[in-house]
């Protein structure tokens, strides 16, 4: 009786796959991510016969058009693939120090952090990985010409996007910071409103160029020159051997079974696979049914496991290039039961006897993520960021990019947070060429040695815990993809001492009990913004695109 109400589910949903409102179904192929205009554009690539890598590198390089606060060609990113065999791999296309960066390169002289320097202007930039990364996935995965895939997307940068609500909103709240770093004359120091067009002629330049000269002319070329050229008139201290050094990076996923799932996510550099593994492994043994979603409960035992999973995060985890991370240690069975040993349902474990420290809260979140699955039966995972809003908020006008900020996501002092809020170690200290720690979670999952989900988000710190709630929201609550993405979420780093709570998506009872039992809240905005995909028992996709924001998801 099951199977035929999932048929009957398909047949009623499947030509509903272009309202991102709504559930999108698909028999064949799927794109969800953060632009209408992205999703559409890799769907195309997979339409004419490629596949899920050159919708990949199609969506990548349209969100760095039409979403520059996050979207990049002056970034990088981190993504997890499964082939139709089963076969799995990540690719690490994470931004590295540039090689004369050093530990103490944002403190003064009283050894105090330096206000913003690790977060605006040129000092901020790490090395960016996009271009190297999609030319990697394009060299091992790639079908289609390279110039097919790129040929949309220089379109879109030369006849221009037309900007939604959220980010007329969005470039209003940053434009006072943009136009101190950059000249008033750059196309994003201007005032945009809801259905204005923004054209990036410069942006369709230098991709023709790249098409025609491969990645080098990104890392060793005309462009290259261009680049360092203006991030030394503006203080950087990236030159042309920095970028002619650089390189993306196939990674082992993390992988481990949580229930009858096989779970594949991103490891380190990324933070997210080895926290997903801790926190999961920490609460499989209890009833989560039993205790209800998102009851009090429910909410108790994921915030405990939260708190002691980000301080594992904070002392193990750093770039595995430069340090040994103790993965099987830190995941095995026994140590964990260990750190849940004082867990009570009846009181919060107090941080301090988590992790002995005291940092301070700071907030920011932006980063975008894409799911996609092909005809073929590939799929793929990929998460993608400048780190805040606008990166370093330094446009490079003469090439048409934003330049990240990532050098905030190192330990700048550790034991401060960084714009996250994040605190770090020693391991996660800044050092010539070393990638610095990331919480981007792109992770695929099986069930039955078969594609099950594909999901991640954008939200620094809390990208962890969203990307876990969604997976229980589906696995232990039977939610499809977009009621999941949709559901209500709350987030606990250990430092501060807080759960976040989404703001209008909790009753005041609930939020009551947990004050009465020692939790302190915080109501916060809503955040986050999961994109995922969700195989149907019918055999089909459902495509969830979080309502938090304009995210769409399309298919055939």
């Amino acid at each position: 009786m099951k199977s035929y109400f999932y048929l009957f589910f398909c047949f009623i949903l499947l030509n509903s796959c272009s309202n991102s409102v709504k559930e999108c179904v698909a028999r064949d192929a799927m794109v969800v991510s953060a632009r209408k205009e992205a999703s559409e554009i890799g769907l195309m690539m997979m339409k004419k016969g490629g596949n899920a890598f050159d919708a990949m590198i199609a969506t990548e390089l349209a969100l760095a058009v039409v979403y520059p606060s996050a979207g990049n060609l002056g970034g990088g990113g981190f993504m997890v693939y499964r082939l139709d065999d089963g076969s799995v791999g990540s690719l690490d296309y994470r931004e590295k120090a540039p090689i004369k960066a050093t530990k103490k390169m944002f403190l003064n002289e009283e050894n105090e952090i330096i206000p913003k320097s690790s977060t605006h202007g040129a000092l901020s930039i790490g090395i960016p990985g996009t271009i190297a990364g999609i030319f990697k996935v394009h060299e091992k995965f790639g079908s289609l010409p390279i110039e097919e895939i790129f040929r949309p997307v220089i379109s879109l940068a030369r006849h221009g996007y037309e900007i939604n609500d959220q980010q007329s909103k969005r470039f209003k709240k940053y434009l006072p910071e943009i136009r101190r770093i950059n000249s008033e004359n750059s196309i994003y120091s201007k005032e945009y409103k809801a259905g204005d067009t923004i054209k990036n002629i410069q942006l369709a330049n230098l991709l023709s160029r790249i098409v025609q000269n491969g990645p080098d002319e990104f890392y060793k070329g005309e462009s290259s020159e261009r680049l360092t050229k203006f991030l030394k008139s503006k203080g950087s201290i990236i030159s042309t051997n920095d970028l002619e050094k650089y390189n993306a990076i196939w990674r082992t996923p993390i992988t481990f079974q949580y229930d009858d799932l096989k779970i594949i996510s991103m490891p380190p550099p990324s933070s997210g696979g080895i926290c997903i593994n801790q926190i999961m492994k920490m609460i499989e043994p209890y009833d989560l049914n039993k205790l209800g979603h998102n009851s009090s409960d429910y909410i108790k035992l994921l915030v405990e496991s939260f708190k002691r999973s980000y301080a594992d995060r904070a002392i193990f985890l750093g770039d595995p290039d430069f340090n040994d991370i103790p993965y099987r240690k830190i995941t095995n069975h026994n140590y964990l039961s260990k750190k849940m040993k004082q867990f009570s349902f009846q009181k919060p474990t107090p941080v301090e006897e988590i992790y002995l420290t005291n940092a301070e809260i700071k907030e920011s979140t932006e980063t975008t993520h894409y799911s996609i699955i092909d005809p073929f039966g590939n799929s793929v995972s990929a998460t993608t960021t400048l780190n805040s809003s606008f990166g370093s908020k330094l446009f490079c006008d003469e090439l048409g990019f934003f330049l990240n900020n990532q050098m905030d996501d190192f330990s700048i002092k550790p034991g401060n947070p960084n714009i996250y809020g994040l605190i770090g170690g020693k391991i996660n200290s800044i050092q010539a060429e070393k990638r610095m720690l990331s919480s981007m979670s792109p992770t695929i999952i099986e069930k039955n040695n078969n594609f099950y989900m594909a999901l991640g988000t954008p939200g620094g710190s809390t990208i962890i815990t969203s990307v876990i709630q969604t997976i229980l929201n589906v696995h232990e609550f039977s939610m499809g993809m977009q009621e999941s993405v949709n559901s209500p979420r709350f987030h606990h780093q250990l430092f501060p001492d807080v759960i976040k709570i989404e703001k209008n998506k909790f009753n005041d009872m609930l939020l009551t009990n947990l004050e009465n039992d020692g939790y302190d809240l915080e109501i916060v905005a809503p955040y986050g913004r999961v994109d995922g995909i969700l195989a149907l028992e019918c055999g089909c996709f459902e495509g969830g695109s979080d309502n938090r924001g304009n995210d769409y998801a399309i298919g055939f």
